[in-house]
């Protein structure tokens, strides 16, 4: 296995509503600065791959417009997967270990700000029998979390924690849509949105972009002075039914951690793709997390949930804790489709 890292991260400004960029707008500066910070010659990254979403932009092939960002000269060696950007690295970290290439640039977008992303995600589901009812995305989350409250010793009042801490620690990160100071108790005395869900327990309608440069063995070490080393990257998937799963618990985070090599050594740092405060609870249980592991510094999906690109932000920002020295081993977990469906989890350590 060749040694591969993230030697550079760049992201958007998250927002409510991006109503004067179109998605190459977002891009352009977003990739520019990752390939600037990256100190690698754009002309000498050897393959691209983005992750984006055909039903957010409201067109077919949509990321072939996304490729106007990176300019047409020098011609490279690009693929597309229709998933969260943290797949498209996943692709990316593969083509580096063939061999044929020594570095890879990896970008994502997404804009749910122009239609109803709630009603968006049901396009996701089972086109016979589950998309035809119509359970929105928020609908089948609070079917999980009801789940989670009645099956486990979870509380509304975990939950609401989990709120709590995450805005709180998004005022630190200058690229969060939500940050603030809240309590708990005015937090629980707030009405139900989908009941057992209130609105501090869903994630923010996001407009944003993030791109990543990874590099192998000699070359990540002479551009990058603390490169982020992925030493374990696996994702799964569950059954496309969510009534044939128990939505209290997630296997298949569960199998890739361990595949990723999770359980190997201490974890500091980790950044998981929750964009719902009960899915935490959920994730920490199936990587064991323990109470000495920062969860979500950056705030996480909480404060900034750019569909088909916050998978790809977790990586980055538990790259980022890193290369500040502020983590010695990170954990970074994606996660794609209802209820935790399929979920990736990777390993990136400083040495």
């Amino acid at each position: 296995m060749r040694d591969v890292a993230v030697v550079s991260f760049a992201q958007t400004h998250h927002v409510r509503r991006e109503d004067r960029r179109n998605e190459v707008e977002m891009l352009m500066p977003v990739v520019g600065e990752a390939v600037d910070r990256s100190g690698i010659p754009k002309r000498e990254i050897g393959f691209t791959c983005s992750g984006s979403s055909d039903y957010l932009a409201g067109q077919a092939f949509s990321f072939v417009m996304a490729v106007d960002s990176l300019g047409a000269w020098p011609p490279i060696n690009e693929s597309h997967v229709e998933m969260d950007g943290a797949w498209a690295l996943y692709e990316a970290w593969v083509k580096i270990q063939t061999g044929e290439v020594d570095s890879a640039l990896v970008f994502s977008f997404g804009r749910s700000s122009p239609g109803d992303v709630k009603e968006t995600l049901i396009l996701q589901l089972d086109p016979y029998t589950l998309a035809p009812l119509g359970p929105d995305a928020v609908s089948l989350a609070a079917l999980q979390a009801r789940a989670l409250l009645d099956g486990t010793r979870h509380t509304e009042r975990d939950m609401a924690e989990v709120a709590v801490r995450s805005r709180r620690d998004a005022l630190a990160n200058p690229f969060a849509q939500v940050a603030g100071q809240f309590e708990v108790e005015k937090l629980l005395a707030e009405p139900h949105w989908v009941a057992p869900l209130r609105v501090h327990d869903c994630p923010p309608i996001s407009d944003g972009a993030a791109a990543v440069v990874l590099a192998a063995d000699d070359l990540a070490r002479r551009v990058c002075e603390r490169p982020a080393w992925i030493r374990g990257i696996d994702h799964r998937i569950e059954p496309h039914q969510p009534g044939l799963r128990d939505l209290t618990r997630s296997p298949s985070t569960a199998l890739a951690a361990e595949k990723a090599g999770v359980g190997d050594a201490p974890v500091d740092v980790a950044e998981l793709h929750a964009p719902f405060t009960h899915q935490e609870l959920i994730l920490r249980e199936a990587l064991g997390l323990g109470d000495g592991v920062r969860i979500n510094p950056s705030g996480g999906a909480l404060a900034a949930n750019a569909v088909m690109a916050a998978g790809l932000v977790r990586i980055g920002e538990a790259a980022r804790q890193i290369a500040e020295g502020s983590a010695g081993r990170a954990l970074a977990h994606a996660t794609s489709g209802p209820c935790l469906q399929q979920n990736l989890v990777c390993v990136l350590e400083g040495a």
